[in-house]
């Protein structure tokens, strides 16, 4: 018979696991109990990535079989000690979950939030992103033209003096993200990676592409910015997708993406232990750039 309760102590505080034997990933044996042992577990890589930032909750209550749904207000049964953020929306509010602990993750999980899914803004200066991120979207299921991709991009930024890191996304492609400095509003960093992509996809016209629809992109791949607006989101570090394997969206080096068996889903639940032995992200948050200095030399590379 399924379990109907569990409780987990974490933090200093009780967090009641219900139904803990209920199959999220029902092909590869994976409950809602581990589901949660595995946030619980990562909790002190991840929580840096997490904390002060509004979330997108991606909840699959019936399991990766079911469709599941995206939620953004905080429902009004979650446990007060849940950090909110009551943030504007055209003709209102919302009020995000901030996941800011370890006990927070471990409820996220009972929720079956497979995914969370995070600003790139802190909830503070929601305005004001300290993340820039280019979603590296290829055709076909073929990763070599992702970390060809991934490899230029890291070249140009370069040129451009910005520090970058890359993750893979546990779905397709990969992410490349630029620690920001929180002085530029999002349309001034939105601009600033519109003409990045588009300079990228200049100098290698034949494979990328900064085109938003899929019949013009002819094969290439795709330059995603999107991201980067207020209120959108993008996955989170060492979060679990919603896919068979329970594959993770996890942070690597530069040096990995030269590794022809890197993939999107390269890493899973299953080998979360390889992944934690080293963490390519320990100074990722120490080094946020201003875009000013980035913006005049890339305008220089355009004329």
């Amino acid at each position: 018979m399924t379990n109907t309760k569990k409780t987990v102590r974490v933090g200093g505080r009780t967090v009641e696991l219900r139904r803990p034997d209920k199959p999220l990933f029902p092909e590869d044996g994976i409950t809602k109990a581990d589901l949660a042992d595995y946030y619980r577990r990562v909790a002190p890589r991840m929580l840096p990535h997490l904390r002060g930032r509004p979330l997108m909750l991606e909840r699959h209550p019936d399991g990766i079989g079911d469709k599941g749904f995206m939620q953004k207000d905080v429902p009004e049964y979650f446990p007060e000690w849940v950090h909110r953020a009551e943030l504007p929306k055209e003709n209102g509010v919302v009020t995000y979950a901030i996941c800011d602990d370890t006990a927070t993750l471990v409820h996220l999980a009972d929720q079956a939030c497979i995914t969370p899914h995070r600003f790139l803004s802190k909830a503070d200066r929601p305005d004001h992103p300290d993340r820039l991120v280019l979603d590296l979207d290829p055709p076909t299921d073929d990763f070599a033209p992702v970390r060809e991709a991934a490899r230029r991009l890291h070249e140009l930024l370069d040129e451009l003096a910005l520090p970058s890191a890359v993750m893979t996304t546990g779905s397709r492609g990969l992410h490349v993200i630029v620690p920001l400095d929180r002085r530029a509003p999002f349309d001034e960093v939105r601009a600033f990676a519109r003409d990045l992509a588009e300079h990228l996809a200049a100098r290698h016209p034949e494979t990328l592409t900064t085109e938003a629809r899929k019949q013009a992109r002819r094969g290439r791949l795709y330059l995603d910015i999107q991201r980067n607006a207020y209120a959108q989101t993008a996955v989170a570090p060492y979060a679990v997708r919603a896919r068979p394997g329970a594959p993770l969206a996890a942070p690597v080096t530069w040096a990995d993406v030269d590794d022809p068996g890197l993939t999107a889903r390269r890493w899973r639940l299953d080998t979360v232990e390889e992944l934690l032995r080293d963490d390519p992200w320990h100074d990722i948050t120490q080094r946020g750039r201003s875009l000013g200095p980035a913006r005049r030399r890339l305008a220089a590379l355009r004329t």
